[in-house]
This record gives C-alpha cells, structure tokens and sequence, in this order.
C-alpha cells in the first residue's frame, strides 16, 4: 500500500470509528511503525483534516457534536478530577476536552472525549501510570470543560451536581 492510500485508509478508520483509535492500534493494522502513523496524522492535519489526539488515541471531529455543547468552569485539586468527570458523564455528557487560561501561551486546550465512567477510570489509571498532573494544576485548579449533552436538562443536572460538589464556578 503506497503513503498516500495508507494515509487516507486512516482518515476513514478514524471518521468511520464511534471512539479514538490508538496509533499502536493503526501501526498493527498497516503493519508499519507507530512513529510512521504519528507522521502520517501530522501530514493529514497539514492537508486540513481535524484530528485530535485524546488520551486513548486519535479521533477525527465531525462537523457538530451530536447534542447541545456548553461549556462550564470548574475549580478543584487533582484529587477531585475523578469525582467531576464522572459527575458529569453519569449525566449522558460527553466530556469533549478541558481548557485553562496560561499567561504565556493563552488557552490551552486538551481533548478527552469522556463519555463513561470506564472512560473516566480508564483516563485516571493513565494519568497516575505517567505520572501526569492535570493541566488545571497551572492555574490553581480554575479550568473549562466543554461538553456535548443529549439535553438541557442533562446539562443543570450536571451544573447541579458540580456546585452540590463545590467545584463549579459561576459569576
């Protein structure tokens, strides 16, 4: 299979996929390295292909996210991520990405596309095996989440939730 066919056989795994899709996962399906599928996503995003890399791997966006998106502002320590994303999953919302304010870099943004508790414990088993810190952890714990919920009414559930938890900003 020559680059170029390979590289659009990923395009439609990834739009055709409900969920991400690992580059290791890629690199076994072409039966080439994963350094090789990370240079071929880089070369799609070049020709204009919206793909993000999540924590499970890499998710092409659809033009609008099934659902309402809303976005809310939420400040806690690293040890209540857990207890937050699963407050809000639990309401039928997907947990699109987290977004914090840096003075030097502006908004910073990092897809996670959550949309169950599994999902959720999946992200923190990978967070502590790094050894990662949440980006909310540069801005003393103030950050956005964006969300994709079925309903308005999913979406005060969770405002509900959050403030119930104390950890929901509001103005």
């Amino acid at each position: 299979m020559r680059a170029e066919e390979r590289r659009q056989a990923i395009l439609d795994i990834l739009n055709r996929s409900g969920h991400p899709v690992s580059a290791a996962s890629l690199a076994r399906q072409f039966s080439v390295s994963r350094q090789i599928i990370v240079g071929d996503i880089a070369l799609l995003r070049a020709a204009g292909a919206d793909i993000s890399a999540t924590p499970r791997g890499y998710v092409a966006h659809q033009p609008s996210p099934a659902g309402l998106v809303r976005q809310v502002a939420c400040r806690h320590d690293a040890r209540g991520m857990e207890a937050e994303l699963n407050a809000m999953v639990d309401q039928g919302c997907t947990v699109l990405d987290v977004i914090v304010e840096h003075p030097i870099y502006g908004q910073l943004t990092g897809p996670l596309q959550l949309s169950s508790r599994y999902d959720v414990t999946q992200f923190i088993a990978r967070c502590a095996q790094a050894d990662a810190r949440p980006l909310s952890d540069l801005t003393e714990g103030i950050h956005l989440h964006t969300l994709s919920c079925p309903s308005e009414e999913a979406f005060q559930r969770i405002r509900t939730s959050l403030r119930n938890m104390g950890v929901l900003v509001e103005g």
